[in-house]
């Protein structure tokens, strides 16, 4: 069982059963698809699409809940790919701020250059506010 299989179901539903429109839509052959469907199906001991010859047109009752999962699968992986990527740009990105006149010309001139020599892809603005 692997995410690809997962994502060649969802997308072969996604693709009304069309399996050479689904492997288009993934960059990949048909046969590839259909044998990784089927391995999924073997692994499973069940069958998740139902077939007319060797054609699919439509999911089973196994099939419907077993695409339940498979989507909320993907979207856990998709999460994760986001917090990853969070922590991994965590050293850049705006900061900016709000402060007197006083405290921007005075106190944090030395701040923000010790800020900038440790993380030197933040871009730093500074917003005046009112005392």
């Amino acid at each position: 069982m692997n995410i690809h299989q997962f994502r060649f179901i969802r997308e072969a539903v996604r693709q009304n059963f069309n399996l050479t429109d689904a492997a288009k839509a993934l960059f990949t052959s048909q046969p590839v698809v259909s044998k990784a469907i089927l391995e999924l199906e073997d692994e499973l001991g069940v069958d998740i699409f139902r077939r007319h010859g060797k054609r699919i047109r439509e999911l089973t009752e196994p099939g419907k809940k077993a695409l339940v999962s498979i989507e909320r699968i993907l979207s856990e992986i998709e999460s994760l790919k986001k917090i990853g990527a969070e922590y991994a740009a965590s050293d850049q990105g705006n900061f900016v701020i709000a402060t007197t006149h006083t405290q921007a010309r005075y106190s944090l001139p030395q701040v923000i250059a010790e800020f900038k020599k440790r993380f030197p892809k933040v871009r730093v603005s500074i917003q005046q506010g009112s005392p």
